[in-house]
């Protein structure tokens, strides 16, 4: 019973102390605005118009696909006919041909009219560059939209592909600047992550599915060969021979345990694997993957300082009718989706401020204090109109993963452990008075002799 008493008395001190905590560094929690933890994640392959091109707003001010496109097969013979936009629901699709030629060919000096005759020029007659999903294709993400922040006036940094675009989002740069080829002997620019560790601000970068052993000395095939593009630092001699550097980079499985254990760095990057939405793959898996981390992320006790942004870092091949600004030599690329979830966000803004993914940069320095890496995050446009820094910040709610059902209102952690630690006492209290009785009747003369202490009593 003094043992059963014991672990009782235990528990119920574990459950009023909560998670544990980790120590917080200084530099940390320096910021400029209420956000103490930013995460980024980087899906794949998809242009604006192709997950947002119907999606109206809250408001109505959501800048979709116009209304009468319809994209030639041919732009040197009409008669051929055209493509209007479709609704591409379960069909199978194909990963588009999205070179640099292709773009440029899209691009069409600035006309936009290039999308179906482009890839017909690659000999792909499919004209799928002009399919759409909607509401009923992806509702987690158009209620997040809903619910939190939609840009769409987000470009991707280069007309380019997945090197340079990783790159621009690490280092304001495009890596390398001839070709969209990591070099023989690694990347050798500045990164924010470089910035961080000098200032002492902690940072991880998170990765689906991570191998270690795939790095720009030993490159992979498929989605395992994808690593080193999606996580440029593993093309930097620096960050994979030093072994403290090399331990900011982790398998994604970290990060959960990051939010229970209430160690989740200042600044978290996140690759995807097999969930990262690129053609062929699932949009539907990498949807889930998305809300996994939402969830999790407004689970813990990080939420109430937190914002979570993801984007797409190269348009597919997918028609969008948006012309890019022109930034440099390198782009503006297409527009990519791009949404924000934080208790600071506006609910159902749909922000129109000009950005790319040195925007993201942008506000790491700005946040933090940090010197720009490049020309281009130094010019570059803040999004900090996405957020509402006068207003307390709300409370988590999970946003449901189908459209028009109402939203569920997350539990309050303090609220948990309350509860939890009130019925620990009331559990405290029943076993003290059955001490207190068994007293009595020893006092008594009720009990002859005291019966053995069981392995039950004892919770063996």
């Amino acid at each position: 019973m003094r043992r059963l008493l014991t672990a009782a008395l235990a528990l119920a001190a574990l459950a009023a102390a909560g998670p544990a905590q980790a120590a917080v560094s200084p530099a940390d929690t320096q910021t400029k605005t209420p956000i103490k933890h930013v995460i980024y994640l980087m899906q794949e392959n998809h242009s604006y118009d192709n997950y947002f091109g119907t999606y109206e707003g809250v408001h109505g001010d959501a800048n979709g696909t116009p209304a009468g496109v319809c994209q030639l097969h041919n732009l040197k013979n009409p008669r051929q006919g055209c493509v209007k936009p479709y609704r591409i629901g379960n069909s199978a699709i194909q990963d588009l041909n999205h070179s640099n030629r292709v773009a440029l060919r899209q691009l069409n000096k600035g006309k936009m009219n290039g999308f179906v005759d482009a890839l017909r020029r690659e000999g792909e007659g499919n004209p799928s560059t002009m399919g759409y999903y909607d509401g009923k294709d992806i509702p987690y993400y158009w209620n997040i939209a809903d619910n939190f922040v939609l840009f769409d006036r987000f470009f991707t940094s280069s007309l380019g592909g997945s090197v340079s675009n990783h790159m621009f989002w690490v280092t304001g740069t495009p890596g390398n600047p001839k070709d969209e080829v990591i070099p023989e002997t690694g990347f050798k620019q500045t990164t924010i992550f470089d910035r961080l560790q000098e200032k002492g601000i902690s940072w991880k970068f998170y990765v689906q599915n991570y191998d270690p052993q795939i790095t720009f000395r030993n490159r992979g095939i498929g989605d395992r060969g994808s690593q080193i593009v999606w996580v440029p630092l593993l093309n930097y001699p620096r960050f994979i021979d030093d072994p403290e550097l090399r331990s900011h980079i982790v398998d994604m499985s970290e990060y959960y345990k990051d939010l229970e254990n209430g160690t989740l760095p200042a600044v978290s990057y996140l690759a995807p694997a097999g969930s990262s939405e690129h053609p062929p793959g699932s949009i539907q898996a990498g949807e889930r993957f998305v809300r996994t981390l939402v969830n999790g992320l407004m689970r813990s006790d990080a939420w109430s300082s937190s914002a979570l942004m993801w984007t797409y870092d190269d348009w597919g091949g997918w028609y969008d009718h948006v012309r890019p600004p022109r930034a440099d030599r390198f782009g503006f690329g297409f527009r990519a989706p791009a949404l924000l979830v934080s208790p600071y966000a506006r609910r159902g803004h749909v922000n129109h401020t000009t950005l790319d993914f040195t925007s993201m940069l942008k506000f790491v320095e700005q946040n933090w204090g940090l010197k720009p890496l490049a020309s281009r995050d130094r010019r570059a446009n803040n999004f900090l109109s996405a957020f509402d820094f006068k207003a307390p910040p709300r409370q988590s709610e999970f946003v449901q993963a189908t459209r028009g059902t109402p939203k569920k209102a997350e539990p309050v952690r303090a609220v948990v452990y309350m509860a939890y630690a009130l019925a620990v006492g009331i559990a405290l209290l029943a076993i003290a008075a059955a001490v207190a009785a068994e007293r009595r009747r020893r006092r008594d003369g009720e009990l002859t002799e005291p019966e053995p202490e069981t392995r039950e009593e004892v919770g063996v």
